[in-house]
């Protein structure tokens, strides 16, 4: 049922890109959909453009492991549409023609604007690409019965030609068709899981059985731990992140990593599940992982309101947060530690995390708010780029370009705020019930939400995976068309100044499209099993650090030069990729240690973004404005 329901969304999305490729022949209608989309389709298209994977995919996962912390993800994407409407959506429609680029290089007409905007567009795409491209391979990996790589391959195959075929047209009734769509199931999901209920044991009818585990005491001399159940053998010690420490034990030949936890002076072993990465393959706990043999998924509740064999039936919204977040209420979640091993193996230890109902809907799980006061910093950095990266995103910019006029711009605007809070007071529920309900995975959070759907059937699994795919091919299309418009049309046409006419221009943007999405394909599969939201977050702290500052200053202040945005942008480019490149988080996916990462903060917003507004300012101080010319007609 989930393969037939997959493929004939599939059929309808090609079917539809291949009619409206037949009506577009211009680089108007390649680019821009003709400028004739109605607001209140491009407003849902905008919502389906915006609500990517790691939107659905990633913070619903990010929910469902760290609870409050997620959602605040959540908050961030929904604020940066306050600066989309009252600062960027009506003065872009004026300025621009297809892309950015035009918007900013309206008066200068200067190369190095043209240059630095283009590739600007083209690394904050990329940026982008790689979490939709990840969540593809995550969707159709347990969907379809393939591997990881051979999903985002034929997700990079279904998306080139959605965006070779008719550009914008296709893109924007894709968008269009799966932000309604998942307004709409995310609403039934959200349903099934209060209708529910809360209980300790959750029981979808063998389908998804989650973890159970075993506790050992131990004692401690000195360094050496010892298990004091006969036939356990501590074979190895590990400490990660300053304190948290696990320990390898031997039983019958069978070897296990195990997370210590201390009260008291006593000390007690639970047991983890891990992966021991080797030459040969991914090892859980000893076995070779294939498709048949993941780790089992888990989740639960092992308190309600202080009982422990409990199940409260159907409850309200209100209800099922009131008795969830209550101070009795007890909930196992799961957390990740990468270490290397005594034989230089990587290993990565999945671990029971139990938090208190009171602590599970306020800040502190993920972000350290009442931590050191650079875990602080971190943490308003993050806030800082979800907040300012919205309105420099060139994906959702070039959007505005679609429609007649300012005034549409504005209204499609409002109307995507409407749908975008909507959906995202949805992912609160669905990714508590994803908690609750023993459905997570936890060696890949992004299958939260659809893990959960399972749990009620086959049939709405079907539709939330198959609307969960069309929320990756909407969200790369247009990245690729905005990408393939960077090169096509930025660089060839205006930078280079290569003379084609308007079916050379179609045709440059079809075979850029293939060239960036093989991009994508490669590095979707370079970046397995990160959290697309935590990868999003970071495309956000791009684009608000290099066009941001850009934008607005462009806007609000007249003193701005070509020569100061073009500094801006190259300085913001480099500034969030390099602090980027060696933070803490990068640092874990390398495989090497987070704590000897040379930058401290995992999100650089809020350093590169004031440095591309200082060097913006400073430059054009520096250089005196010449008479601006209107290139654009």
């Amino acid at each position: 049922m989930a393969i037939v329901v997959f493929l004939i969304f599939v059929v309808f999305v090609v079917g539809l890109s291949l009619y409206l490729g037949n009506k577009t022949k211009t680089a108007s209608g390649y680019y821009a959909a003709g400028g004739q989309i109605h607001w209140g389709v491009n407003g849902i298209a905008f919502a389906g453009d915006y609500l990517s994977a790691a939107s659905f995919l990633g913070i619903c996962g990010l929910i469902a492991t760290v609870g409050y912390d997620g959602f605040l993800y959540s908050i961030g994407y929904l604020a940066g549409w306050i600066v989309a409407l009252f600062v960027v959506a009506e003065p872009l429609k004026r300025m621009g023609k297809y892309t950015f680029t035009d918007a900013i290089d309206a008066n200068y007409n200067s190369n190095g604007i043209k240059l630095m905007a283009a590739i600007s567009t083209l690394v904050v795409s990329v940026c982008y690409l790689i979490p939709q491209m990840v969540g593809a391979g995550t969707l159709v990996e347990p969907l379809l019965g393939i591997p990881h790589a051979w999903g985002v391959v034929m997700v990079g195959a279904i998306v080139i030609t959605i965006v070779a075929t008719a550009g914008m047209a296709s893109t924007t009734y894709v968008q269009f068709m799966k932000g309604g769509l998942l307004v709409i199931f995310s609403t039934v999901l959200v349903g099934a899981v209060v209708i529910r209920g809360l209980s300790t044991q959750p029981d979808q009818d063998g389908q998804v059985p989650f973890y159970e585990y075993t506790q050992l005491t131990a004692t401690q001399a000195g360094a050496e731990i010892t298990v004091d159940e006969a036939g356990w053998a501590v074979l190895e010690q590990q400490e990660v992140n300053g304190g948290l420490r696990f320990v390898k034990l031997s039983r019958d030949g069978t070897e296990s990593w195990w997370s210590v936890a201390e009260d008291a002076g006593i000390l007690t072993l639970h047991e983890t599940q891990s992966v021991v990465d080797k030459a040969d393959g991914a090892w859980i706990n000893g076995a070779l992982a294939s498709a048949t043999n993941q780790l089992r998924q888990v989740g639960n509740l092992e308190k309600i309101r202080g009982e422990s064999d409990v199940e409260t039936g159907s409850l309200s919204l209100f209800e099922f947060l009131a008795t969830l977040t209550d101070k009795d209420t007890v909930v196992q979640s799961w957390k990740t530690a990468n270490f290397v091993n005594g034989d230089g193996e990587k290993v990565t230890v999945y671990y029971a995390k139990r938090v208190t109902g009171d602590k599970l809907m306020r800040p502190g799980l993920k972000f350290k708010v009442e931590g050191t006061w650079l875990e602080r910093l971190d943490f308003l950095s993050l806030m800082l780029a979800l907040f300012l990266g919205t309105a420099a995103l060139p994906h959702i910019l070039i959007r505005y370009y679609t429609v007649p006029n300012p005034a549409s711009a504005r209204k499609s605007t409002i109307v995507a705020i409407a749908a975008i809070g909507f959906f995202y007071v949805l992912t609160l529920f669905m990714g508590l019930g994803a908690m609750v309900n023993g459905v997570l995975n936890p060696a890949d959070s992004n299958m939260a939400a659809p893990l959960l759907a399972r749990s009620f059937g086959e049939l709405l699994f079907a539709i939330i995976s198959a609307i969960a795919f069309a929320t990756i091919l909407g969200t790369v299309s247009g990245l690729i068309v905005a990408a393939s418009g960077a090169i096509a049309h930025d660089l060839f046409d205006r930078y280079l100044k290569i003379e084609m006419d308007d079916k050379q221009k179609v045709r440059a943007g079809k075979v850029s499209a293939f060239v960036i999405g093989g991009i994508a394909i490669l590095l979707g599969i370079l970046f397995k099993g990160v959290n697309v939201t935590f990868l999003v977050g970071l495309a956000f702290a791009v684009a608000a650090s290099a066009n941001l500052p850009a934008i607005t200053m462009l806007l609000f202040w007249k003193k701005t030069t070509a020569k100061g945005i073009a500094a801006s942008i190259t300085v913001g480019i480099v500034a969030s990729l390099g602090l980027i490149a060696f933070s803490p988080e990068l640092y874990a996916i390398y495989g090497l240690n987070p704590l000897h990462a040379p930058v401290p903060l995992s999100n650089p917003g809020i350093i590169s973004i004031p440095l591309s507004f200082i060097t913006l300012v400073v430059v054009s101080l520096l250089t005196p404005k010449a008479e601006e010319v209107a290139v654009l007609a």
